[in-house]
């Protein structure tokens, strides 16, 4: 899946940055002789690295880079490896590896970010409103992008608060509506008075 760093000329050898992972995607299954042990190719962690890639066809560990583009819009470099000892030619891939988001519910149990959860949960707002897919899509992945920032574990209260900040900006609906899923509106004064305080934040500043 990943290759060594840019540094090296291609032609030559090439290492990996410690946490990233080297897997041609034509590699033997997991009985194949050929077929390394678990755990060969991801670095243990700082001053580790990898050799090489093991060739899928005769099991060497060297190998030269002839080609590497960008892949995936710019979020992977494809390889084109070529075998010293038996020529043959294969691909790998070099990504970067995220830390996981895990949400902490109030029970206190931890359970990994969902981006699709998020999504659903707008979609539903703004049912019949002027948002596309597209825009749900990226406010999604702006809060995504806030909560990694504050660490590797959010509070499920904060993913709603997010949500709510982005939304008021996207579409004031959208909002009302989300907001009286998240905070458990029962009453409609609830609704007037989360009405009052959007219409107190948006309003323009007088000079």
């Amino acid at each position: 899946m990943a290759s060594g760093p840019d540094a090296h000329p291609a032609g030559h050898r090439r290492g990996a940055a410690p946490g990233l992972v080297l897997v041609p995607p034509d590699l033997p299954g997991p009985d194949h002789p050929s077929r390394p042990a678990a755990g060969r190719w991801r670095g243990a962690g700082p001053g580790t690295s990898v050799d090489g890639v093991r060739c899928p066809t005769c099991a060497s560990l060297d190998d030269k880079v002839v080609d590497s583009r960008q892949a995936d819009d710019g979020s992977a470099i494809r390889r084109r490896r070529e075998c010293v000892s038996c020529g043959h030619r294969y691909t790998t891939f070099e990504r970067v590896e995220e830390v996981p988001l895990l949400v902490v519910k109030r029970s206190g149990d931890r359970v990994p970010f969902d981006r699709a959860k998020i999504e659903a949960g707008v979609q539903s707002a703004a049912k019949g409103r002027p948002v596309d897919a597209a825009q749900m899509a990226e406010l999604a992945v702006e809060v995504e992008e806030i909560l990694r920032m504050e660490g590797p574990e959010v509070p499920s209260e904060r993913i709603g608060l997010a949500v709510l900040d982005r939304l008021r900006e996207l579409d004031q609906v959208a909002y009302v509506r989300f907001a009286s899923v998240y905070k458990d509106f029962d009453d409609p004064a609830d609704f007037q008075r989360e009405v009052g305080l959007l219409t107190k934040a948006t309003a323009p500043k007088r000079h």
